[in-house]
């Protein structure tokens, strides 16, 4: 199947803890070109997320977009740092003994001693968190490939309709070929003969001049090589799969062979069709742009 660069997808999951949404959107681009937009808290998986993208992904500059909404507010536990309760005791018994004073601490106010207690976060079980996450991104790219496989086959619809009108402008100008030639010689038979006023023609030197304009204005070699351009073109796109790059390079032929086709034009119907010819060559090369 034939891919379009341009999609969408998105796709988010959401559970009793949490919601994570993911938005991805992709235009052209000669190379792949991830713009990754996420919560400080998801960039130790950034490595991860675009390993999994390139599967889906070869060509394009896609912007994706990670958001997080926590619902669990209260994840915080209460840190009982013993060790250190156990130095602020140590110390009171050495100031009461020292100074000769009662020893009253209780438990509240050792409590209130500076990083006795202490409020802290629950730590996130990474692993699950990234399962979670990756699942996100899989569907999102899942969904904007589809995008692009629909985009893609309406793109390739619309280039098998162009190389088939591409196809008959071609065939025309190997078929007025022969034409042109008769009727450069028949003129110049008249315009010799208007010349000699009536003498013998030499038809050897006719002969001669038709071929040397003929050889000036030969295109067999550049149509058939366009046709051959065309059929390989149509294959690549029934054959599918990412082959941007490659019908770029056969469109740039195509233009090579038509531009040498017009410049050796000396006929009005030839001139007309090698400028049509140029013209869709123009619109199938901007359309490939679009494939990945």
């Amino acid at each position: 199947m034939i891919k379009s660069m341009t999609g969408f997808g998105r796709y988010e999951t959401v559970t009793d803890e949490y919601k994570i949404s993911v938005e991805m959107k992709a235009v052209n681009h000669r190379y792949l070109d991830l713009n990754i937009k996420m919560p400080k808290k998801f960039n130790f998986f950034e490595t991860g997320i675009r390993s999994l993208l390139k599967k889906y992904i070869q060509r394009g500059k896609v912007d994706l977009f990670i958001t997080f909404e926590d619902y669990t507010e209260n994840r915080l536990c209460l840190k009982y740092n013993s060790t250190l309760a156990a130095e602020y005791m140590e110390c009171f018994s050495k100031m009461e003994q020292q100074f000769g004073i009662s020893n009253d601490v209780t438990v509240s106010f050792l409590s209130k001693c500076p990083e006795v207690l202490t409020m802290e976060e629950e730590p996130e079980d990474e692993e699950q968190m990234w399962k979670i996450l990756a699942d996100t991104v899989e569907q999102a790219a899942k969904a904007l490939v589809e995008t692009r496989v629909t985009e893609g086959e309406h793109l390739k619809a619309d280039l098998l309709g162009k190389l088939d009108y591409m196809e008959e402008l071609v065939e025309f100008i190997e078929e007025r070929s022969p034409q042109i030639m008769s009727e450069y010689r028949a003129k110049l038979e008249e315009k010799v003969k208007e010349l000699l006023s009536g003498a013998t023609i030499d038809d050897s030197r006719i002969a001669t001049e038709v071929t040397i304009f003929a050889d000036k204005i030969c295109v067999d070699e550049e149509t058939v090589r366009l046709k051959s351009h065309i059929e390989n073109t149509r294959t690549e796109l029934k054959q599918g799969g990412s082959v941007g790059r490659k019908l770029d390079f056969i469109a740039q032929e195509m233009n090579r062979e038509a531009n040498t086709i017009l410049s050796k034009a000396n006929d009005l119907l030839v001139s007309d069709r090698a400028i049509a010819l140029k013209t869709e060559i123009e619109k199938v090369r901007e359309q490939i742009q679009n494939i990945e």
